[in-house]
C-alpha cells in the first residue's frame, strides 16, 4: 500500500497559515465506503484509511516511512508569494494620504 506525504494547504475559511506548517502521512482508502441501511452512516471496513500521522518536517516523515517499510508518494506544496503592501492596512487611514478615500 502506498502512503502519501504532503503539507496541507490553508482552508478557504483561513486568512492565516495555521495548521499548514506540519507534514502529513496519510494512507489511501483500500475499500469503498458503504451506507448503513439502518442508521444511514457511512462506514468502511478499512481502518488504515483512518491513520493520519503528523510530522514537523518532510525528512521526519520520510524517515518514519523508511523505518517502517512504507512506500510513499511525496506531494510538494505550491508556495505562493506573500501579498504584503509596504505600509499595510493603516495606510488607508493615514493623515498624509493624498486624494479622496473612496471605494
Amino acid at each position: 500500500m502506498r502512503a502519501r506525504i504532503y503539507q496541507p494547504a490553508k482552508t478557504a475559511m483561513q486568512s492565516g497559515l495555521a495548521k499548514t506548517r506540519s507534514w502529513i502521512l496519510e494512507f489511501p482508502s483500500a475499500s469503498s465506503r458503504e451506507v448503513d441501511p439502518l442508521m444511514g452512516w457511512t462506514s468502511s471496513s478499512d481502518t488504515q484509511s483512518q491513520v493520519r500521522l503528523s510530522f514537523e518536517t518532510k525528512e521526519a516523515a520520510l524517515a518514519y516511512a523508511e523505518a517502517n517499510g512504507i512506500e510513499v508518494q511525496i506531494s510538494d506544496p505550491h508556495k505562493r508569494k506573500p501579498n504584503v503592501r509596504p505600509r499595510g492596512y493603516g495606510e488607508n487611514f493615514a493623515p498624509e494620504r493624498r486624494g479622496a478615500w473612496t471605494h
